[in-house]
């Protein structure tokens, strides 16, 4: 569950999939001041999620209250976020980062690994050389997944990967939006993202 489904649906929504026996991904990106977003960590466990995000651009103290508040919730796993799928290396300039994407990637992973964070998010461009930096037990999982790697298809992600491509990298999660959503046949579209995870 992304910020656009939880406000529009709520907490309970969540909840109720935990009650049918669903693992839930709260996507929620958090990057508050550390004890926000400790509450917030909290809030996630007692809803029954088995993932939450945080950003790995709030730096070790962010990352390290959520795996704090996480250790009350044996089934939660804390994630964070590398780099956004739809930013490009002059984002990052922007915004006064002078690395590329792969290495920002690769920096706020080491951040993660030493605060104690299950796994990271990052695009399917870079499990590879994340699976070779985390080793085969943290989690990867990889937005910007789509059935089509050009054009419109990619939905506005700048780094983009096909589901084979980015399991076959080294992925332990796809996380697949529009290309299934917005497919002619939804279920077709899903059929082939299961066909991709072997």
């Amino acid at each position: 569950m992304g910020l656009e489904l939880l406000t529009s649906a709520g907490p309970g929504l969540a909840r109720d999939l935990v009650g049918r026996g669903h693992e839930v991904f709260l996507d929620l990106k958090l990057f508050e001041i550390p004890n926000s977003v400790a509450g917030a960590v909290r809030a996630a466990g007692a809803l029954g999620a088995s993932m939450v995000t945080v950003h790995g651009m709030g730096g070790t103290g962010i990352m390290s209250a959520a795996v704090a508040a996480a250790r009350e919730f044996p089934r939660l796993r804390v994630l964070a976020l590398t780099v956004v799928t739809s930013m490009t290396g002059s984002d990052l300039a922007d915004i006064g980062v002078a690395a590329d994407t792969e290495e920002q990637v690769l920096r706020l992973a080491r951040l993660a690994v030493g605060a104690g964070c299950d796994g990271v998010i990052a695009s399917p461009r870079e499990a590879g050389v994340l699976r070779g930096l985390l080793g085969p037990d943290r989690l990867i999982v990889t937005p910007g997944v789509v059935l089509e790697p050009e054009g419109a298809a990619a939905g506005g992600h700048a780094r983009p990967g096909t589901p084979r491509a980015a399991f076959a990298a080294g992925a332990s999660h796809v996380v697949v939006g529009r290309s299934v959503t917005r497919a002619a046949d939804p279920v077709a579209a899903l059929q082939r993202v299961r066909a991709a995870a072997g």
